[in-house]
């Protein structure tokens, strides 16, 4: 099972009563003619909308055009792709968490993306007060060297090795081999997998706040273990 999630954080203040409000009502509608000459509307809405435990939660709908190439000619499929969120507070901060099940890897970072920057704009009305969250490499290296045992995979970027732009070490101890110190010395942690052994969970976590899920857990499960454990390491 492989279930990415992308975080963010609400850096406008707003209240909880008006947030709901403002995607409750939320549906646009495009329009769109077919290369049949089919005119239909394409939809993007926010769906099952709910506050529970002070956690606004919905799923935002998108529908969109997908052409593919059969026997030489281009042909269009109507597609709707579903992301549930969850606006979490924690502490003084307001973080917005977004779920891409079932999504092509290319397509992820633009649907969270879309859903961070609508809800943006359906909130304040401009793009930019719904930001990317971010965990520095310093919180990623005590988090692996904590217990090193747990780490599967460790990824360096801003490797300042003249053309290489990324080092990776897999396997198991990496915090007691000789490569993984003199990678510290070139690069920055950008990402780390790792086993979650009180939760049994395995994980992946980059910087920019990607967590993708990599053993079998339901979504509920994921998604509290991203509330309780990894919105404390944001920076």
């Amino acid at each position: 099972m492989v279930l990415p999630a992308k975080i963010f954080e609400i850096k406008e203040k707003i209240d909880t009563g008006i947030m709901i409000q403002k995607l409750k009502n939320f549906r646009e509608e495009e329009p769109y003619e077919a290369e049949s000459g089919e005119k239909v509307s394409l939809v993007s809405e926010i769906l099952d909308l709910r506050l529970e435990s002070g956690v606004i939660s919905g799923v935002f709908s998108r529908d969109y055009v997908r052409t593919r190439f059969y026997k030489r000619k281009l042909i269009e499929a109507l597609v709707t792709e579903e992301a549930p969120f969850w606006i979490r507070p924690f502490g003084e901060r307001l973080f917005l968490i977004v779920l891409a099940p079932s999504v092509a890897r290319g397509v992820k970072k633009l649907l969270t993306g879309n859903v961070a920057n609508t809800i943006s704009r359906i909130l304040f009305i401009r793009a930019g007060a719904v930001v990317e969250a971010r965990i520095p490499h310093e919180t990623l290296r005590e988090l692996h060297e904590s217990n090193p045992q747990a780490t599967k995979l460790i990824w360096f970027d801003e490797v300042d090795i003249p053309g290489v732009e990324k080092l990776c070490l897999a396997g198991s101890d990496i915090v007691d081999t000789e490569l993984y110190h003199e990678y510290l010395k070139h690069g920055k942690i950008w990402y780390v997998v790792f086993e979650v052994q009180r939760r049994g969970l395995v994980v992946g976590i980059t910087r920019n706040c990607v967590v993708t899920l990599f053993s079998r857990s339901t979504i509920g499960d994921f998604i509290r273990y991203i509330q309780e454990d990894i919105l404390k390491l944001i920076q």
